[in-house]
């Protein structure tokens, strides 16, 4: 399933959208390059989760927790681990049995650790051909992975098509 955002406003409302969506015990895995939005699609998420604190990047602290929303939030970037184990020392495993939705920035570096059931987004940069100035577009390829994400495809379908990208 494909995405297309044109700001970071339009990335936060895109995951705000998703929010609804998502369940307790949810894990959600962004990949992208440096800069690509996954922090702001988590600000986003939090947001229509109804958390109040600001959602920033745990590049150096490895993970956040929020509270206060319908769900609690535990937001990871495992950029820094070196070693697979790393994601198990932070308590990966726990966070993902305690009922929250764990969403995991640079996700693909840990899919070996987690439970069969995930939504995988990839983002990249897509600035329009005809507008290289488009610096901000960005284009979501979103894969429900396991019977849970799965079973909420047509939902899924349904919330992205504001932001359809037929490309």
């Amino acid at each position: 399933m494909l995405a297309r955002t044109t700001s970071v406003d339009d990335t936060r409302a895109l995951a705000g959208a998703l929010a609804a969506l998502v369940r307790p015990g949810d894990v959600v895995l962004l990949t992208g390059e440096m800069g690509a939005g996954k922090t702001a699609f988590v600000q986003g998420l939090g947001a229509a989760l109804g958390i109040d604190e600001r959602i920033t990047s745990p590049t150096f602290t490895i993970a956040h927790t929020y509270e206060g929303g319908r769900v609690r939030v535990h937001h990871l970037d495992v950029y820094r681990l070196e070693h697979l184990h790393e994601a198990l020392d932070v308590g990966l495993a726990e966070m993902v049995d305690d009922g929250a939705v764990v969403v995991i920035e640079w996700g693909d570096a840990v899919v070996p650790v987690l439970p069969a059931d995930y939504l995988e987004i990839r983002i990249t940069f897509a600035p329009l051909d005809d507008d290289p100035a488009s610096g901000d577009v960005r284009r979501w390829e979103m894969r429900p992975v396991g019977p849970r994400w799965k079973a909420r495809a047509d939902g899924l379908r349904a919330t992205l098509e504001p932001w359809e990208d037929a490309s």
